[in-house]
């Protein structure tokens, strides 16, 4: 079974880093989409980046484009977000996810796209 495990999240001042890790085992396939979410109370989750294992490929929501950067060890079989100028609008529960047997993420944005899950990692920016 994949397990997903997160750290690295805390709190931070408005544009401040942060670097969110997580660590992957049990995977059965290669290739993977691999990403993040985050969600924020009362709200639904949304995609925040996500990145082909196989192709290095990326994608990042609008709103953290620029500032946000998606990056895998895959000899380590870890998952990075390292997270820039980070603002208030940025706090929410973060959360590690993959779907197996994927050669691409085309198409994956909704969190049923994405078979694990970890437990999640808070973020909290203040202004």
């Amino acid at each position: 079974q994949v397990q997903l495990v997160e750290s690295g999240g805390g709190s931070v001042q408005a544009g401040g880093s942060l670097r969110l890790s997580c660590a992957g085992s049990g995977y059965r396939y290669s290739s993977r989409c691999m990403g993040w979410f985050r969600q924020v109370p009362g709200k639904e989750r949304e995609v925040v980046a996500r990145i082909s294992s196989r192709t290095g490929a990326t994608y990042y929501a609008d709103s953290v484009k620029g500032r946000f950067t998606i990056s895998q060890d895959k000899t380590k079989n870890t998952l990075s977000l390292q997270m820039n100028s980070l603002e208030p609008e940025d706090s929410a529960m973060y959360y590690c996810v993959a779907k197996e047997d994927r050669i691409t993420c085309t198409g994956l944005t909704d969190p049923a796209d994405f078979t694990f899950w970890g437990q999640g990692t808070q973020v909290t920016v203040s202004s």
